[in-house]
């Protein structure tokens, strides 16, 4: 496999990564606006806030880079890796639980993946 083709995987993996992150500090964000008991427009200045658009703004760089040598029908479905990643964080960042239910989920969702892409 050539570097530039190992890149890509990487960053078609590396992009959904950080998006769920961006999700997890955007939800932090707001609890936090919650238990400040600020007006809700207050979160555009709560520096947590400011942090995830960074990280969203990274990760949409990633992936228009990602989109210039991929075929976006093929690098969307990486993108299902969210769905599996987020509640993974919020578990050990959020103190939130994941259920049986989720992993035999997250389990379709990684093979649905393999599927796809082979």
């Amino acid at each position: 496999m050539p570097t530039q083709t190992l890149l890509v995987y990487v960053l078609l993996v590396l992009t959904p990564m950080i998006i769920a992150c961006g999700q997890v500090l955007f939800k932090i964000a707001s609890q936090r606006s919650v238990t400040s008991g600020d007006k809700f427009h207050m979160i555009l200045f709560d520096p947590v806030f400011i942090f995830s658009c960074i990280v969203y703004a990274g990760a949409t760089l990633l992936w228009t880079y990602v989109l210039r040598t991929v075929p976006l029908a093929y690098a969307y479905a990486f993108m299902a890796l969210t769905f599996v990643v987020v509640p993974i964080l919020a578990t050990f960042w959020l103190g939130e639980t994941i259920t049986t239910r989720y992993i035999m989920g997250g389990t379709l969702i990684i093979a649905g993946l393999f599927i796809a892409q082979t």
